[in-house]
């Protein structure tokens, strides 16, 4: 997962936005759209593209028989028997092109939404921080767990801490920029960046060895080795007009726009669905 990661983050980051992240709706269009062609052709080169016209040949024909047959209660429990096998046999053709659209879909949405679905924190807001320490490496307790803040942030009150291995620290954004807090957990030194005012820009929600990393690529994960499974704050949606805020509506109109532009592009390129 940390390869992914990384690899998503290098390559799409770098890409992303060339008109920068004051105009999101170029990246808004411009990826959904590119990503329902990827769909496209990945569909028409993984796919089986005539067993799949074949099994919806059989499904019509079946749905055909029922309708016109419905006065005859053996034909239509036959029809719709044999019509479930043939769905169940449309699917499971279906299953290698979603898996191999599926890894560049989830890199693309979630650079997207790393640029997108989140504001910085304004000057003078209060943010939490949520540690969760993995009970299968930490070595030292909840209690045992220290926070450097740096110049421009400022603890807003004493750390809150569980029996379970969590600690949460509320903090105050003083200043401009992009800070970066280092925790202590025995002997190892976690970072954790903060984005405070500022342009619009991709902000550091979640370090975690999870497979969540995947979800937030705007910092890097934890290593495996790491006594601490995640930490995260809270961070503002971000307000794109005629979207719903935050990461439901990136993910919802990334996945309604693809799909849209696949089916539009459907017969260009000579694609059965």
């Amino acid at each position: 997962m940390l390869l992914f990661d990384r690899i998503s983050g290098a390559v799409l980051g770098a890409i992303l936005a060339p008109f920068g992240e004051g105009f999101p709706w170029f990246d808004l269009v411009l990826w959904p759209l590119l990503a329902g062609v990827l769909a496209m052709v990945a569909y028409k080169y993984t796919s089986p593209q005539k067993a799949i016209a074949a099994t919806k040949s059989r499904i019509k024909m079946h749905l055909l028989e029922i309708r016109l047959f419905s006065h005859d209660v053996r034909v239509v429990l036959s029809a719709t028997a044999r019509n479930l096998v043939h769905v169940a046999a449309y699917f499971a053709l279906n299953l290698v092109p979603m898996a191999v659209m599926i890894v560049p879909f989830v890199a693309i949405l979630t650079q997207i939404e790393a640029h997108y679905a989140f504001d910085p924190l304004p000057v003078g807001s209060v943010t939490l921080v949520r540690l969760e320490l993995d009970p299968t490496r930490a070595t030292a307790p909840a209690t045992a767990v220290t926070m450097d803040v740096p110049p421009g942030l400022a603890l807003d009150a004493p750390p809150v801490r569980t029996p379970e291995g969590e600690v949460v620290w509320r903090i105050r954004a003083g200043s401009e920029g992009d800070h970066v807090l280092r925790i202590t957990v025995g002997d190892e030194v976690v970072e954790k960046g903060i984005a405070v005012g500022g342009p619009p820009r991709p902000v550091p929600v979640m370090r975690t060895k999870t497979w969540e990393m995947i979800l937030y690529p705007g910092e890097a994960g934890l290593p495996a080795s790491s006594a601490v499974r995640t930490v995260s704050l809270d961070y503002p949606v971000r307000e794109i007009p005629w979207l719903p805020d935050g990461e439901v509506g990136i993910m919802l109109w990334f996945l309604a726009a693809s799909l849209v532009a696949g089916y539009a592009l459907k017969d260009v390129f000579g694609v059965v669905l």
